[in-house]
């Protein structure tokens, strides 16, 4: 019973292997038989034959005086010491917000902390 099962399974995977090979266009050959000979003539060598090269090409040379000027070379221009300049920090109000030196704060939050008006959140 088990001996018919696989015989069967072993052909269906042959028959399906060669449908899908028809499918891909595949040429599945074996070729069993003794090549032809071949017959190849004797090589004949040639010196190679080489161009003569052309001729050079000659160019009139330019007329003088008309080249860049000169390039004279002076001294470093003198700068004085470095101008170190701190940035500009106004407590105050900026539009509106409100710098304190060390945040930010709205219009709100000055009201809120540090205007005498009572006015709390």
């Amino acid at each position: 019973m088990r001996h018919g099962f696989f015989c069967a399974l072993g052909v269906g995977a042959l028959a399906w292997a060669a449908s899908q090979s028809a499918l891909a266009r595949v040429d599945v050959d074996l070729n069993i038989g003794v090549p032809a000979p071949v017959v190849v003539p004797a090589p004949v060598y040639a010196a190679p034959a080489y161009p003569a090269p052309p001729p050079p090409v000659v160019y009139p040379a330019p007329p003088p005086g008309y080249g860049p000027p000169p390039v004279a070379y002076g001294p470093p221009p003198a700068y004085g010491p470095p101008v170190v300049v701190a940035p500009a920090v106004v407590i105050g109000w900026h539009g509106d917000r409100y710098w304190d030196g060390r945040r930010w704060r709205g219009r709100r939050d000055w009201y809120a902390y540090r205007h005498p008006y009572p006015y709390h959140r």
